[in-house]
């Protein structure tokens, strides 16, 4: 006979997980009824941080996943948004074929990339993008007939996405579609084969892998993604220019994933989310205090926040609120722990200074 204390009623299970859905709900809810309720300055500042969410995650999949350095994305997204403007201001294309094709253009310039730098890594590889990007920068977004120069192209809204309310929903949804993109291919073979080429290349060949096909595929992924990023920022702007696209910008794009999280989704899409608004934070912060003086030094801020990154928090933003994340889909809460004894083994793996064993489980992660 089963003991009564041990019995569970037909609720129980739902009294435990309320508190979830509710949490998830009200974060759902506050994702997609913002646009609709915020002025249009604020709608703008949305749909920012939805396009560098894109970006960013173009930025993962190379970075992330496959282990492969980018300095140079200002270009592949540049390439998309100077497309998506040309396709929709020079050949009459609506803004969702524009978009697209902005991506497939975007992926196709960066397997050119990703052949050149097929037989080279680390530090190469990041002087090769840092010269692509300078490059397209300086000649290629400079060419007349394609980029109308130094004037740049226009790239107009058509209705219903005039106002930044609801141009703001259709940059959602093209998020959406990219998140759900990204959570596929890593369960297949191919975003399997990019893990294991970024753990060890030598070991994934000998397991008959081919890190050609590997490494240039993630360069085109990344490339259509960033492309469609690109696309949805020249509409965003209404107006492209060469100007916009610096290293600078290549920087912001790298600081924002790694302080996200790389190899998570989610962490790169708040970490790209708050770099968006930092302009806006320090804003406040210089309205609130008084002090003007802190508007310029976005750039440091953002260096100061990789550098606690690196040094204090290697998980970005995801290592955070992984306890939580795990709570909201039914895992037990916990936080992460320091193990004790620098130096020494732990159950056969070397001991870190905070265990982040799960935020690199792909399985977890992904």
């Amino acid at each position: 006979m089963q003991n009564v204390a041990t019995m569970k009623g037909p609720f129980d299970g739902l009294l435990e997980a309320w508190p979830r859905k509710l949490i998830l709900l009200a974060i759902v809810v506050v994702v997609v009824a913002f646009p609709a309720m915020a002025t249009e300055l604020n709608a703008s500042r949305y749909t920012t941080a939805v396009v560098f969410a894109v970006i960013g995650l173009s930025v993962n999949i190379l970075m992330g996943y496959a282990g492969q350095i980018s300095l140079g994305h200002q270009a592949f997204v540049g390439v998309g948004a100077f497309s998506a403007a040309y396709l929709a201001t020079n050949t009459g294309l609506p803004i969702y074929l524009a978009i697209p094709l902005a991506g497939v253009i975007g992926g196709a310039i960066s397997a050119i990339l990703g052949l050149v730098a097929l037989r080279i890594q680390g530090l190469y590889l990041a002087l090769i993008t840092l010269a692509y990007g300078a490059v397209a920068e300086r000649s290629i977004f400079s060419i007349q007939a394609l980029t109308g120069g130094g004037a740049g192209i226009p790239a107009l809204r058509p209705e219903p996405f005039v106002k930044d309310n609801t141009y703001s929903y259709f940059c959602l949804l093209v998020l959406m579609l990219v998140l759900f993109f990204d959570w596929r291919m890593m369960r297949t073979k191919f975003g399997r084969a990019l893990l294991a080429l970024k753990s060890n290349e030598q070991v994934a060949a000998s397991f008959g892998m081919n890190p050609v096909f590997y490494k240039v595929g993630a360069f085109v992924v990344a490339g259509i993604v960033a492309g469609i990023g690109g696309g949805l920022y020249a509409f965003k702007e209404q107006h492209v220019v060469s100007a916009d696209f610096t290293f600078a910008l290549a920087l912001t794009f790298v600081i924002m994933t790694v302080i996200g999280g790389l190899g998570n989704r989610i962490g790169v899409v708040l970490g790209s989310a708050f770099t968006a608004y930092i302009p806006v934070i320090l804003n406040s912060v210089a309205r609130w205090f008084d002090a003007q003086w802190v508007i310029p030094y976005r750039l440091l801020f953002t260096a100061l926040l990789l550098l606690l990154t690196l040094t204090q928090f290697p998980g970005g933003i995801a290592q955070q609120l992984h306890p939580f994340t795990e709570w909201l889909v039914g895992k037990p809460f916990h936080l992460p722990h320091k193990k004790k004894g620098k130096g020494k083994k732990h159950k056969g793996k070397a001991a870190t200074t905070v265990d982040i064993a799960d935020e690199s489980d792909p399985e977890e992660q992904h």
